[in-house]
């Protein structure tokens, strides 16, 4: 049951800030990555519309455990978690996606300030914080079109001074960095989540374990084929935006376990030798030659702890599954 709260239904206060990467900015990108002798495309781009359609498809599939364990995590924790967290915060989802998670806490939280939404998926992100202040005429909502990968400025709620600003981070998207990538981002947004308030701020956040390969590896690459769609049109996107001539029958989605790295990693593997074309660039890939689009990094409990306090937050509290899958972390900044 939602928590009661003492706003006016009639004061819902709707905001959109725009700040997505320029084409520009996606053309360096992709000149860049593909001139590499290991060829890349950088996954931060996966999500135009229908890359987050079909990321949406792939929280649905069987072999994906992560969105439903961390959500069966939340509706068991929402309370205590809320209880935490105080009235009064400022919660700030990074790689917001549809919002879907983020009603389990703003079912419990009381009187929070605002809810600030930061996704890269401009038309994406309107329509879920258009539905999330539909089903929350209370809440002051902003919509942050924005890579979150650098800095943001986070506007302060119009009610004034949160108690606290939290960042709610769900997803394992961190694991996307490398270690000390991953340091590296935590550090920088700790300054900007100790914003104001009385209480200092913290991030809520969403860590993938490491557990048996074969489960990782079906995670990413459903026998409905939905993740390699989602990888596939990568390719599809740069052919939209950027004049590209790729053509994705012609590459293969394959994603491998590195135990090494602790990571998942997915390719777009060339099926012939082949000459492609994409911001105004030419480029020739051989047969068999992989495309890294993504890395998904895997934790213990103790190796993330020691990560995040290396980024001067103080690890208090941590929550997981029965069968130790999946990890949901409150880190005090």
């Amino acid at each position: 049951m939602a928590v009661p709260k003492t706003t006016s239904a009639n004061h819902s206060r709707i905001g959109f800030l725009d700040l997505a990467p320029s084409q520009g900015d996606f053309a360096a990108a992709v000149i860049d990555g593909m001139s590499r002798p290991q060829k890349s495309l950088p996954c931060a781009f996966f999500y135009d519309e229908l890359g987050s359609a079909l990321f949406d498809r792939i929280c649905e599939q069987p072999e994906y455990y992560p969105t439903r364990t961390e959500q069966a995590i939340l509706d068991r924790v929402a309370a205590p978690i809320a209880a935490m967290l105080g009235p009064g915060v400022q919660l700030v989802e990074l790689g917001s996606g549809s919002s879907r998670k983020v009603r389990t806490l703003l079912d419990r939280l009381v009187n929070p300030l605002s809810y600030v939404g930061i996704d890269i998926s401009r038309d994406h992100l309107r329509r879920s914080c258009d539905q999330l202040a539909a089903d929350y005429p209370w809440l002051e909502v902003m919509a942050l079109c924005a890579d979150y990968l650098r800095d943001v400025p986070v506007p302060p709620p119009q009610a004034g001074i949160p108690r606290r600003r939290v960042g709610f981070f769900p997803g394992s998207t961190l694991g996307n960095f490398t270690p000390a990538e991953a340091e590296g981002f935590l550090a920088r947004w700790r300054d900007t989540l100790r914003f104001g308030g009385v209480e200092g701020g913290g991030m809520l956040i969403g860590i993938d374990l490491r557990k048996d390969p074969a489960i990782l590896e079906a995670a990413y690459d459903d026998a409905a084929g939905i993740t390699a769609a989602f990888n596939l049109n990568l390719l599809g996107r740069i052919n939209r935006e950027l004049d590209g001539t790729f053509a994705p029958a012609h590459f293969r989605h394959m994603a491998l376990w590195d135990g090494e790295r602790s990571c998942v990693s997915m390719y777009l593997v060339s099926r012939r030798d082949q000459i492609v074309r994409a911001a105004g660039q030419r480029f020739a890939i051989l047969e068999g030659e992989p495309i890294h689009t993504e890395d998904s990094h895997k934790y213990s409990i103790e190796g993330f702890q020691s990560l995040a306090r290396r980024a001067g937050y103080r690890p208090a509290a941590v929550w997981t599954d029965p069968r130790a899958l999946f990890s949901l972390h409150w880190l005090e900044a």
